[in-house]
């Protein structure tokens, strides 16, 4: 039986099949030895995004154990999506993570290369470097299908995993042939989240061409969105952030806002709402790490429980 014909593992990959318009968000583990005051922060979300990323050392800075954080998430009734980076563990401990998330009952995954040790505040860190994303996505997929590690060796129990990979939207070219995405499918990703593309021509184009390659009918696609907190931080994301899009008039809105946070989260409501209307575009992922708290609102006024996606 394949991953698709077999029941969903989760909430998430249920949403995904259903055809509703599925929205994630995510939120960072604390540096922090209890978990209540994160918990306590991430409750909001229950019952408003289909599921929830936990970054594993965004920033490649340290923070609580991804797996430890998504724990706890999980016994509180937030569905988590475990992100895991190939920059801190060699294979063998990568295996050993995907075992414990199997064991503690945590299906969704996302798999991610992670950010360069430059970029942290210890710098001198060495990346492990042994895997890359799509090496990941291969050994996950191995290990959920045939129940058994690289060498062979037999995993007892129940191996479930829906996996997750990331993209970066373009404005494709007439010649474009998205090599990296489907590399990922057949390495075994379910779904894909991507980086912040707040222009919805380009997003429409992107979807198309996706389905023009019969790309977005096997790879849920979901469009990484912000609630923008100002004109100076769009500036900075767009300048700072590789792969971010943002268009002018997105900015001029905030800079020209009497209330720019209140600005940011209704121009956010607005782009669910366009997304939800473009073929080829599964959901959204709602990234705001400089104003989570604002989530719960911008995903309750965009009343994404009742959306469904634009039929292909």
């Amino acid at each position: 039986m394949s991953t698709a014909q077999q029941p969903a593992a989760t909430q998430l990959q249920q949403a995904l099949r259903s055809g509703a318009f599925v929205v994630t968000t995510e939120v960072s583990p604390p540096v922090a030895a209890d978990v209540a005051d994160f918990i306590a922060k991430a409750m909001p979300l229950k019952g408003l995004a289909t599921a929830v990323n936990v970054t594993d050392g965004a920033g490649a800075k340290t923070h609580l154990s991804s797996l430890v954080a998504a724990h706890f998430m999980l016994q509180n009734g937030i569905e988590p999506i475990l992100q895991m980076t190939c920059r801190d563990r060699n294979r063998l401990a990568l295996q050993a993570d995907l075992l414990g998330a199997m064991a503690l009952g945590i299906r969704n995954l996302l798999l991610l290369s992670g950010d360069s040790p430059k970029l942290g505040d210890q710098p001198d860190t060495k990346a492990a470097g042994d895997l890359d994303s799509k090496g990941l996505l291969a050994i996950a997929q191995r290990m959920r299908i045939e129940h058994r590690l690289p060498p062979g060796t037999e995993i007892k129990g129940n191996t479930a995993l829906v996996l997750g990979a990331a993209d970066v939207p373009i404005d494709p070219p007439p010649d474009w042939n998205p090599a990296s995405l489907r590399a990922k499918i057949e390495a075994g990703a379910d779904f894909v989240q991507t980086q912040f593309c707040m222009d919805m021509d380009i997003a429409r184009r992107y979807a198309a061409r996706l389905l023009d390659l019969g790309i977005a009918q096997r790879l849920p696609v979901l469009i990484g969105v912000c609630p923008i907190p100002s004109g100076k931080s769009a500036r900075w994301m767009k300048e700072k952030l590789f792969g971010t899009i943002i268009p002018d008039a997105i900015i001029a809105r905030l800079d020209a806002a009497a209330d720019a946070r209140e600005e940011g989260k209704k121009i956010c409501v607005e782009l669910l709402r366009e997304l939800a209307a473009i073929p080829g575009i599964a959901g959204a992922h709602i990234m705001a790490p400089v104003n989570p708290s604002v989530v719960p609102e911008v995903i309750a006024g965009a009343r994404v429980t009742a959306l469904r996606r634009a039929p292909v």
